[in-house]
């Protein structure tokens, strides 16, 4: 019997087509993945490290401090935070800050981040003086504990926090920390310390959140 030959030109014709549409089911596929794999809702943005040297108005008294509300517009490029008209919902994250100087509890004022008379906010604020922070943004990003004290206009560092550069001692959710505390990234629902000088008697470790949040 004679076997068909498989080697004409007709043949190779075919084989070629089929390899090049082939190729191109490939490509397109592979353009599809990176889409969906490098898209802008894949990518989380990170937050800046922040420059002491580069940020104005810093507070330089004692504590209590105020919300820095006043010159917050002018420290919003070293902080990496942007004006916003309404609150993001991409991230809506929240945390509890705690901030003691020699023992003594210091309060953290309602209007970091907010300036009422311009009708504008950041992408993380505080409410009320309860300690709670907002983290709402329009954006994927990675959000720092630095960047809250830097639009706030309090210098925080691993020795220094505002004019205090004592001792500084720092927890999340009741673990002793090491390292600069302005680096923390913000998570949900963290409880954070901040002592400045002797610790006090008792670190809260953790905090009841509003329902909802």
């Amino acid at each position: 019997m004679k076997v068909p030959s498989t080697g004409g030109p007709r043949w190779e014709r075919g084989r070629i087509a089929l390899i090049g549409a082939v190729a191109g089911v490939a490509v397109a596929i592979g353009i599809v993945s990176a889409v969906v794999l490098t898209g802008p809702s894949s990518k989380t943005t990170a937050a800046p490290t922040i420059r002491w040297a580069n940020v104005p108005h810093l507070q330089g008294g004692p504590a209590p401090w105020n919300s820095g509300s006043a010159t917050l517009v002018d420290r919003l490029p070293a902080a990496g935070l942007h004006e916003l008209t309404m609150e993001g919902a991409v991230v809506h994250i929240h945390q509890h800050l705690d901030l003691f100087v020699n023992g003594k509890k210091t309060p953290v004022p309602a209007l970091i981040g907010i300036d009422p008379t311009a009708g504008l906010f950041t992408e993380i604020h505080t409410h009320d003086a309860t300690g709670l922070i907002h983290v709402e943004s329009p954006t994927k990003t990675r959000f720092t504990l630095g960047q809250l004290f830097c639009e706030w206009g309090v210098k925080l560092t691993s020795r220094c926090l505002g004019r205090y550069r004592e001792q500084i001692s720092w927890w999340v959710d009741g673990k002793k920390m090491a390292g600069n505390p302005a680096q923390l990234v913000l998570a949900p629902h963290q409880e954070i310390v901040i002592a400045a000088g002797h610790a006090p008697s008792h670190v809260p470790e953790r905090y009841t959140f509003p329902a909802g949040l």
